[in-house]
């Protein structure tokens, strides 16, 4: 498995930006599916974005599509969340994962790292 650490998150006002990162031990980064969820409070996890280990094919929540960009450094072990355009609703603790394949990102989880957008 591997371990992943998030950082960046923190506060921001509605309409402000936040990069997210996740960083990865482990020689076989680049080998992991790599995703971001969100936590918000008194609700259940959710989906945000997904990138493959393959090609870096990304998918996308439909609330966050067109404001969100996921990425990754391999020769970082690093994984981006740029999060543009926030909203309150944005504010959750957000967690990266990793997985052998997009299907199934999951096995490896962050501590998850805290969002707040103000109004």
């Amino acid at each position: 498995q591997v371990q992943l650490v998030e950082s960046g998150g923190g506060l921001v006002q509605a309409g402000g930006s936040l990069r997210l990162s996740c960083a990865a031990s482990g020689r076989t980064f680049s080998r992991y599916a790599m995703g971001w969820f969100r936590q918000a409070p008194g609700k259940e996890r959710e989906f945000v974005a997904a990138i493959s280990w393959s090609d870096g094919t990304t998918y996308y929540s439909d609330s966050v599509k067109g404001r969100f960009t996921i990425s990754r450094d391999n020769t970082k072990n690093t994984l981006y969340l740029q999060m543009n355009s926030l909203k309150p609703e944005d504010t959750a603790v957000y967690y990266c994962a990793a997985g052998p394949s997009i299907a199934s990102i999951g096995g490896s989880w962050g501590q998850g790292t805290q969002v707040t957008v103000s109004s």
